[in-house]
């Protein structure tokens, strides 16, 4: 048998950490395979080398740290504008600063974590983030995208650390280290004001976490496994508590405690009580903490958004009425409706809005050309609606008419305030739902036909009942057709101003879609009551928030013209995205990854599918390996067998949703490629020294290949670094250009 070569191959693998936790890599093979991997390895380090083993460690991590840290921190002043998704983030940061209450599909830990970044800075929120290119001029930005790129920084050691405990490599860990340091695509998503790097930077801490305390098994219950375990928890919080995606390293922390704790069952020498410890403390640890610490989030967030704001109409009606400067927070208004009053209609259905028109007409060839009627999210004077008997034009405010209260079963008009027009359906299909019936504006001054009548009902109530504001849950009823009025939730086209298609679907089925309620209501005749009593307490509007979010999400479909990309693109580098400019003249940031990094990830993907193949299939069939081929193919199939699993779980869900894409939701899972790059190569290397130990040269074989893939690594940094600090000049088919030949894809487009 070839003797172990390579700076001590075996040795350097598969010897135990010395300290309260034992390395994930020697219990991976065993005490057996490691002692004997040790012993046979003829260049085991003397006693005065292993005293220089944890100093050069860590200063090889303060290396790492200080080259991330300075490509991440370099120009972070440039350009001084809105770049890409900072005009959300960046607003939204200001919305925090501000208190004021705003609406997005992301639950808020990474917005507020923004803002606060923004306050403590000197930010004062006033800035109003409008459109890309604006100019930050005098406004204090740099606290925000710094906070951004201190966390996209921390990416790296994180790696580097995570890549070292499953690998026990000082160069695997390096090149990893290597690969995220001089990745165009990670240095370009960590120094702006988005929530990728703080997304990104609490999956890392959580799978650091994670194997931190799978690396202390030996030593259960003691104060490092317990934080290890603690720290978990916290990161999962994190994750989830900045992007829903984050429920991708949930599920890999999720199937790594399954495992954990069936390999704990079959260990016939501990007791059930014991096992019930380990059961009780995950348990804890791992989702009583993490749902404990995401409630807190949203706690923060609605103690701190207390200020009505652009968010207000995604939400229903009682939900508004605790926000400060909406109008139903303090106010007082008829409790029962009654003709003549002038109302707004809010759907029951979450994120769909108020019940809306305006001038506009459907265009020919969509239904009858009439007035379009809509749901609209946000607060206009176009969701203002009369209610009228539907026999007469007499004005029911009139001071000498009694007042008469609208009731269940009644037959009414509403009239649209600002063009005085009528809800109207007739049999003409709606323009995007099959079957249903369009709903149009008609009439001139309230004057329409029979088809402008409908017949109120109140869920669940009897003929006879009146009509309480914001409380009764009504539907319309069309009395010629029998329709009920509803909307589909779909995004209607340029032609209606991207508002949501309202339809009267023959379909009499209660749904929330065709449920609706009172909430404006005005009528100086009537009697005002508090709302004080609609207030909704916190699992309530928690609930709602996510129903809402989650609602947004699905609703995110590709617009008109609107760039998108799909994930069979993401891990070739097919298409980047601009960030910044379009023209020669114009400073130009393009996200795209290091394509040395990402093709050489994506070959590496199936270098370990085809080597982890072979070892799992000897393994398998009992095959006698060397006790150092035997300790590396272990921490292959396990080490990289984790690094695999997070790789596919955060890249392949991508293929199942129908919601909009961009290329930037594939980082996370090239955080996990990366990682299994550095721990491929540097195993496979090892072996190539170990089968070559005849040879006079094998020793620095494992040594020039590290070597050759770092060199290469940031020599394509410096090629491909432009397009993350920035270029301005000509483009990049012009030979004048500073990327003048490194188009090497068409789809490329900088």
């Amino acid at each position: 048998m070839p003797p172990a070569v390579g700076g001590g191959l075996a040795g350097s693998e598969l010897r135990p950490r010395r300290g309260r936790c034992g390395s994930q890599a020697a219990r991976a093979v065993g005490p057996d395979v490691a002692t004997e991997a040790t012993a046979r390895s003829p260049k085991r380090p003397a006693p005065s080398s292993r005293r220089f083993e944890a100093p050069g460690r860590w200063a090889l991590l303060a290396l790492v740290t200080l080259m991330s840290f300075a490509t991440r921190f370099h120009r972070l002043d440039q350009p001084p504008h809105i770049c890409w998704d900072e005009t959300h983030f960046g607003k939204m940061g200001s919305y925090y600063i501000n208190r004021t209450f705003f609406f997005d599909v992301h639950p808020p830990l990474g917005k507020m974590l923004i803002g606060l970044a923004g306050y403590l800075s000197g930010y004062d929120g006033t800035f109003l983030f409008q459109k890309p290119g604006d100019k930050y001029e005098h406004h204090s930005y740099l606290g925000m995208r710094g906070f951004c790129a201190f966390l996209g920084a921390l990416l790296i050691p994180f790696a580097y650390l995570t890549v070292l405990e499953l690998s026990q490599s000082l160069p695997a860990a390096l090149l990893t280290a290597a690969l995220l340091t001089f990745d165009t695509g990670c240095l370009t998503l960590s120094q702006y004001i988005l929530l990728d790097p703080i997304l990104m930077f609490f999956i890392m801490a959580a799978m650091l976490s994670m194997v931190k305390y799978n690396s202390c098994a030996n030593r259960p219950f003691s104060a490092p496994w317990w934080i290890w375990l603690s720290l978990t928890g916290v990161n999962l919080a994190g994750a989830l508590g900045v992007k829903f995606v984050g429920l991708f390293i949930i599920l890999q922390v999720g199937w790594n405690t399954l495992s954990d704790l069936w390999h704990l069952f079959g260990d016939l020498n501990l007791s059930m009580v014991t096992v019930g410890k380990h059961l009780t403390a995950r348990v804890l640890c791992l989702i009583v903490l993490p749902l404990a610490l995401y409630t807190a989030t949203y706690a923060v967030h609605f103690m701190v958004l207390n200020k009505s704001g652009p968010g207000d109409g995604f939400f229903s009606s009682a939900f508004q009425a605790r926000l400060s400067g909406n109008n139903l927070h303090n106010a007082s208004i008829p409790e029962h409706l009654a003709y003549g009053s002038v109302i707004t209609v809010k759907s029951a259905r979450m994120a769909v809005g108020y019940l809306h028109s305006h001038g506009h007409l459907y265009p020919e060839g969509i239904g009858a050309r009439q007035q379009q009627v809509t749901t609209y999210l946000h607060k206009d004077y176009n969701n203002l609606w009369i209610i009228k008997k539907h026999n007469t034009n007499s004005d029911p405010l009139d001071p000498s008419l009694p007042v008469e209260f609208v009731r269940h079963g009644d037959i009414i008009r509403l009239e649209h305030k600002e063009t005085s027009r009528n809800l109207h359906s007739h049999y003409h299909e709606a323009p995007l739902t099959r079957k249903h019936y369009q709903v149009t504006g008609y009439g001139i001054n309230g004057t329409g036909d029979s088809n402008d009548f409908w017949r109120i009902e109140v869920v669940n109530r009897k003929f006879g009942n009146r009509i309480k504001v914001l409380r009764s849950r009504i539907r319309l009823i069309h009395l010629v057709t029998g329709c009920v009025l509803g909307s589909s939730g779909k995004v209607l086209p340029k032609w209606g101003w991207e508002q949501l298609e309202v339809t009267c679907t023959p379909y009499l089925k209660e749904t929330l879609n065709s449920i609706w309620n009172v909430e404006d209501h005005i009528n100086p005749k009537l009697p005002n009551i508090s709302l004080d009593v609609l207030h909704p307490g916190f699992p309530e509007i928690m609930l709602e928030a996510h129903m809402v979010m989650i609602r947004g999400n699905s609703g995110l479909k590709p617009k008109d013209n609107e760039f998108t990309s799909k994930p069979w693109h993401w891990p070739i580098n097919y298409q980047g995205l601009r960030f910044s400019g379009i023209n020669d003249t114009d400073f130009r940031v393009y996200l795209l990854g290091n394509p040395v990094v990402w093709w050489l990830n994506l070959l590496s993907i199936a270098l370990y599918l085809l080597s982890g193949s072979i070892f799992a299939v000897a393994v398998q069939r009992g095959a006698r390996l060397p006790a150092e081929v035997e300790g590396l193919s272990q921490v292959l199939l396990q080490g990289g067998g984790q690094l695999l699993l997070g790789w596919m779980i955060h890249y392949f869900p991508f293929f199942l949703m129908g919601r909009i894409l961009y290329f930037h939701h594939y980082f996370p899972a090239m955080l996990f490629s990366s990682m299994l790059t550095g721990l491929l190569w540097d195993t496979l290397l090892r072996l190539c020294a170990w089968s070559l130990a005849s040879f006079s040269l094998a020793g620095h074989v494992h040594a020039l290949g590290i070597l050759s893939l770092l060199l290469g690594i940031a020599y394509s940094f410096y090629l491909f670094h432009p397009l993350a600090y920035g270029m301005v000049g000509p483009l990049a088919q012009d030979p004048r250009s500073p990327m003048a030949g490194l188009r090497w894809l068409e789809s490329w487009d900088f």
